[in-house]
């Protein structure tokens, strides 16, 4: 099964996302890696995108698309039985719910959509609460868009904050290949007290 996989810049979320992609190799997905721009060249306090990407590369064992012109094969030249978005920032969520693909994680989900195969977002923003909780709607509300279950995952600190409990990525992917919204979707998350 071919699952294109787009990563948005959520920079401290990258060491979860490169277990799950273990995760969805080992199970035998055939993974398409998609990136969005702010991951190349980036240097922050979790790391190098490049070094990032070169690890997505190995596990994928492909390289990553990193441009619009590479995204745009996902339409029929190189049709996707699904799409991941993980993690999908409030910048991505804003985007496609105003129908915008200036980038290639936006234009690759909107190719994979065209071809009537389901997308799987696993939400990761600091205004999911906020402004971002409109758009979320938006595209829970459209046909083969399915939520990563997900909640607040700093209430006291940050109480807009979503995150997906990524632990639930391949359960969803089951779910929305038979078109169906795995339940519950708001899911309380447990957070780890530092001790």
């Amino acid at each position: 099964m071919k699952i294109g996989f787009g990563i948005t810049s959520s920079f401290c979320t990258f060491d979860k996302i490169l277990i799950y992609l273990c995760q969805l190799k080992d199970l035998g997905y055939d993974i398409y890696p998609v990136v969005s721009p702010n991951i190349i060249g980036s240097e922050t306090r979790f790391g190098k995108g490049n070094d990032f990407i070169d690890k997505v590369e190995k596990i994928t064992e492909k390289k990553v698309i990193k441009d619009i012109i590479g995204a745009e094969t996902f339409g029929p030249k190189n049709k996707m039985d699904l799409m991941v978005v993980m993690p999908a920032t409030g910048n991505f969520l804003a985007k496609m719910a105003n129908g915008i693909t200036d980038n290639p994680v936006n234009l690759a989900v909107k190719a994979t959509l065209r071809n009537q195969s389901p997308i799987v977002i696993a939400v990761s923003t600091n205004d999911g609460l906020g402004l971002n909780g409109e758009n979320i709607m938006k595209l829970y509300n459209n046909k083969n868009v399915y939520f990563v279950p997900f909640g607040q995952d700093d209430y006291e600190n940050k109480p807009n904050s979503l995150i997906a409990h990524y632990d639930l990525i391949v359960p969803t992917i089951e779910e929305a290949l038979q078109s169906k919204q795995i339940q519950p979707v708001l899911k309380e998350y447990v957070k780890v007290k530092k001790i």
